[in-house]
């Protein structure tokens, strides 16, 4: 044999792959070479923040609004003071010697039989209970008759009521848009911290390779891949930099990844995976840095010949050639890499159910990917198979979703109901729905499941309002603490059938004061609530109906209502800064909010903060990764720390 015939017989024949490895092999090796890694961060000014990831929760420092406001433009009153209003008889109320605008603080207390004038946006004055609109008044010189009675809390908005200080604002992960742009200003924030987008360097392989725009020559081919990686990385959180097409030219196709990885965090490399003659990228890959090669071929169908490398901690991919192959192996195992390395959540993929009018055959041992256009038939929804190979550029453009035939099957029979993953996204349900009372303490068990990528929906409305929500079957799990008077037993006495309690843990209830108010020196909870009630100048502040707060403040009042009982605001915040902000004296929270707003606290009992679980939800995986993390060690010691007693 000479020594050109032996040249040849090498150039054609072509090295097997070394092992060809399951996706999810495929997948776990990949991770576990790459992570856990920290997630690189820098800190932007709020006007260039936008379309960035957050590196970080972002808690909010302050309430929103920061103190209770009014609703409309007209007079704040006493409700009370209103009880009798009707039209054939109006009450007349007096006017304060001021008029309270936005930004104006009030000087002046509403007492009994007076009205404020008021903007809508101006803080509320000590005193007051309601708002009354202008149209509803008449004037009278210096005062005003009204024909209508007010209820306590009648247009205001409570310190809080829209974003509490110390609850999570936004989740790490979350793209900043200009919605989120307004939520951090709305809280004082001018800079973030957000993810820095992976730099990504793209290479496209191949002596065939033209770039767009310039005239094709025999038997070559315009580079699509490039583009189509270049875009797919900005879509999915990196910063992509296309570095061209590059020969089949050993020495310069290392040289150019060798500069790729020295100025990226990650190399993409489409073609020169088959080990053909001509395909050289994997010998190079080999020799940039260690552990190197992890994974040469991957049991899927199209993408079998990917390759996945680490190279001194940054990620090398190779992608197969053809472009539908080339994708798919990117959407399914790369993107959730790149989105981890930007900070971002895994990707929501939408899905829905159809029913395969054509038999589809399958390799077996091979995860296949069949992309379908979906069309209405007389019986429904049809998943059809488009067909056009991997090779096929506009098969991503034609097809609506795809449908995954698992490696241990080798058809799909005609008449199949199958579920398609969509690549158009849809609106996504929330995977946990939690309505009841609100705790900070909550974000803390919620934390893993949203780093997880489950959605999760929390909806305050008391705890009473929670167990209906149950009832109804409209949440997944009802956050309660409530006293039962009889048995001094909490929350079991209130479940009702098909209703379950998952104990949660304990808050320390008690009353508050600023500190140095000599009214309260030296005294306990209840000696210091007598004091009050002695005392008719001392406002006190109170929650609203239906709250475990409430149940357990009446019970201490023993029927006495005493000045400011119908300020009602719905949260342990919205208490803590009204005494804060000298708009009344005493209230009852709880010890995490007492010393984040710098209050004395005197404590009285410690409540159970539980949960009712909907016993016909139980089996959902939220709801199971719900409860997994509640009793997790990582989230009984974040309670711990934030004040809270785990059960």
């Amino acid at each position: 044999m000479n020594e050109k015939t032996s040249g040849t017989r090498d150039a054609i024949a072509q090295d097997q792959f070394l092992t060809i490895l399951s996706r999810e092999e495929a997948i776990s090796r990949f991770d576990a070479v790459l992570f856990p890694r920290a997630v690189t961060q820098e800190t932007r000014p709020l006007a260039q923040a936008l379309g960035a990831a957050l590196a970080g929760d972002v808690v909010t420092p302050i309430d929103v609004p920061p103190f209770d406001r009014s609703n409309v433009d007209g007079f704040a009153v006493r409700a009370a003071d209103t009880a009798s209003a009707a039209e054939s008889s109006p009450v007349r109320l007096s006017l304060n010697a001021e008029q309270i605008a936005c930004g104006i603080a009030p000087s002046i207390i509403v007492a009994s039989l007076k009205a404020t004038p008021i903007a809508t946006g101006g803080p509320v004055p000590r005193g007051a209970d309601a708002m009354v609109m202008i149209e509803q008044t008449e004037p009278a010189g210096e005062a005003i008759d009204l024909r209508r009675a007010a209820t306590p809390g009648q247009f205001i908005s409570y310190a809080g009521s829209d974003l509490a200080r110390g609850e999570i604002l936004l989740r790490a992960g979350t793209l900043v848009g200009s919605r989120e742009i307004g939520m951090l200003a709305a809280c004082g924030l001018s800079h973030v911290t957000v993810a820095r987008r992976p730099r990504v360097a793209i290479l496209s392989t191949g002596d065939e390779l033209v770039q767009p725009g310039t005239p094709l020559a025999p038997a070559q081919i315009y580079d699509s891949n490039g583009a189509i990686v270049a875009a797919a990385v900005t879509e999915n959180g990196g910063e992509a930099v296309f570095l061209g097409a590059i020969p089949d030219d050993e020495e310069k196709l290392e040289g150019a990844m060798r500069a790729a990885l020295d100025d990226c965090d990650m190399l993409i490399l489409s073609g020169g995976t088959s080990k053909g003659a001509g395909d050289v990228s994997h010998r190079i890959v080999s020799r940039l840095g260690s552990p190197g090669i992890v994974a040469h071929g991957v049991a899927l169908k199209p993408g079998k010949p990917l390759c996945l490398a680490v190279c001194d901690g940054k990620p090398v991919v190779i992608l197969p050639g053809f472009p539908t192959s080339a994708m798919f192996t990117f959407h399914d195992m790369i993107v959730p890499v790149l989105r981890r390395m930007a900070g971002l959540p895994l990707r929501a993929d939408s899905r829905l159910h159809a029913r395969l009018p054509v038999r589809v055959s399958s390799e077996l041992g091979r995860t296949e990917f069949v992309m379908v256009s979906l069309v209405a038939g007389d019986e429904g929804l049809l998943a059809y198979p488009t067909g056009k190979g991997s090779g096929a550029i506009t098969s991503f453009a034609q097809a609506d979703g795809f449908v995954r035939v698992e490696a241990l099957a080798d058809q799909v029979p005609a008449g199949s109901e199958v579920e398609v993953t969509l690549f158009t996204p849809h609106i996504r349900v929330p995977d946990l729905v939690v309505i009841g009372s609100h705790c900070v303490g909550l974000d803390l068990v919620t934390g893993p499941l949203a780093r997880d990528g489950l959605l999760v929906r929390s909806i305050a409305v008391g705890s009473l309002g929670g167990l209906a929500a149950a009832r109804r079957g409209e949440c997944d799990l009802a956050p309660i603490h409530l006293l039962d008077e009889a048995s001094g037993v909490y929350n079991k006495a209130f479940l009702a059938e098909g209703l379950d309690l998952v104990e949660g843990w304990r808050r320390m209830q008690g009353i508050v004061h600023r500190i140095g108010d000599p009214r309260f020196a030296g005294l306990d909870a209840k000696e210091a609530v007598a004091v009050a009630l002695r005392d008719s100048a001392c406002l006190m502040v109170n929650r609203n109906q239906g709250a475990g707060t409430r149940i357990l403040l009446d019970r201490l009042l023993n029927g006495a209502r005493p000045d400011g009982y119908w300020n009602q605001p719905r949260s342990h915040n919205a208490v803590a800064a009204a005494v804060a902000q000298n708009r009344a004296d005493w209230g009852m929270t709880i010890a995490p909010v007492a010393a984040a707003y710098g209050l004395a606290f005197l404590p009285l009992m410690e409540e159970h903060y539980d949960f009712a679980l909907v016993m016909k939800r139980k089996d959902k995986p939220a709801v199971q990764a719900f409860l997994k993390s509640l009793h997790a060690a990582e989230s009984r010691a974040a309670l711990h720390a934030a004040g809270f007693r785990p059960a």
